[in-house]
């Protein structure tokens, strides 16, 4: 899958202008993301009491409703907190059957899918990078991100909710770089 190098994911976490609260809810959205590997459905029916902040995790409701457990970086939780605490309840409509969705749009109300991808992909086109973005592009990022950085392909397996280790195998994919990379590294003539 087409995949987003790290500096690229900070180039459109950047873009974000965070002097507003549209600006603030939509960089923890993206943090969040990136940090987590979710799916746009699982982002958008995210609730406030979904995230342990103490613990760093989020229980996230995946695919057939499966519970599954996962941990949330340092940036994503600052930037969750920031909007809880100042821009969160600007979002909030009187009337809105949304009170614990934790991302809420401009009606006050979960996002849907599409709402989600057109905040991806206005960043993506602020830095230049339209053409690279796709719904799933921060879950395939995020994975692939983990396993070249180390990680065991079981436990990027659970992280993202798949139920078959064949699924997760295509973000085994390498990367030139990583290979010449790795290649440096160990080969004992390189």
């Amino acid at each position: 899958p087409n995949v987003l190098t790290v500096e690229e994911v900070l180039q459109i976490l950047n873009a974000v202008p965070t002097d507003n609260c549209i600006g603030i809810r939509d960089r923890a959205i993206l943090e969040t993301l990136y940090a987590c590997g979710l799916r746009i459905s699982e982002l958008i029916n995210l609730k406030q009491r979904d995230i342990l902040k103490e613990q760093e995790i989020l229980i996230v409701f995946g695919k057939g409703s499966k519970e599954r457990i996962v941990p949330i970086g340092s940036s994503a939780l600052q930037w969750i907190n920031l909007y809880q605490q100042k821009c969160r309840s600007s979002f909030e409509k009187i009337g809105s059957d949304s009170k614990d969705i934790l991302f809420l749009n401009k009606f006050g109300k979960k996002f849907s899918r599409m709402g989600i991808w057109k905040i991806i992909r206005s960043y993506a086109l602020l830095v230049g990078l339209e053409n690279k973005v796709h719904p799933h592009i921060f879950r395939h990022s995020f994975a692939t991100h983990l396993i070249e950085g180390g990680a065991d392909i079981r436990i990027v397996q659970e992280m993202l909710g798949h139920s078959d280790i064949s699924t997760t195998q295509i973000y085994t994919h390498i990367t030139k770089e990583y290979l010449i990379e790795v290649h440096k590294t160990y080969h004992p003539r390189a």
